[in-house]
């Protein structure tokens, strides 16, 4: 079973642990794959609103992580953009999913009104059928826009979802 909480400063080596390896790779992140752990937690803690992490109810394992945050500033601080991982060895067990609906509950709680994923990556084909799943349309494609380290530069995808609370 799988449990969602705030993140707590103590989960950050676990949570490094987590997030490294997906940015390192940089199939899925446009975040620079030397990135060091002070600038990644820069971005995944201290940026958002908040950041919270799926842990196993057993073992308190962290499985997961999402951040929420405004996409933009002023009068676009209405919409709201997140960013979610999931260790590897917790893939295809629904933690995306109740990573996704938990930051759909949390975006309304803080005021919220849509939610907007500003590129992902066409190769992430899983991520896209999920959002798909759970409410996100596909509203722009952009050519050419991420380059992927073994495919070259492919199109990414900007989707939204109007959030009703």
């Amino acid at each position: 079973m799988t449990a969602i909480r705030r993140f707590r400063g103590d989960d950050w080596a676990e949570l490094w642990a987590l997030i490294e390896p997906v940015f390192r790779a940089g199939e899925t992140y446009s975040y620079p794959t030397d990135i060091s752990e002070e600038q990644a937690r820069a971005v995944w803690i201290e940026q958002p609103v908040a950041t919270f992490v799926a842990v196993d109810a057993g073992t308190g394992e962290l499985l997961g992580t999402y951040f929420l945050k405004p996409n933009q500033p002023g009068l676009g601080n209405h919409v709201c953009n997140c960013g979610y991982i999931v260790a590897t060895k917790a893939r295809g067990r629904g933690v995306a999913s109740a990573l996704c609906e938990h930051s759909q509950s949390e975006a309304i709680a803080h005021g919220f009104r849509a939610m907007q994923y500003n590129l992902v990556v066409e190769t992430n084909t899983g991520a896209v059928r999920l959002w798909q799943r759970l409410g996100f349309e596909i509203v722009g494609q952009l050519p050419g826009a991420f380059r992927h380290p073994v495919e070259g530069e492919v199109d990414a995808f900007v989707m939204y979802k109007r959030l009703t609370g």
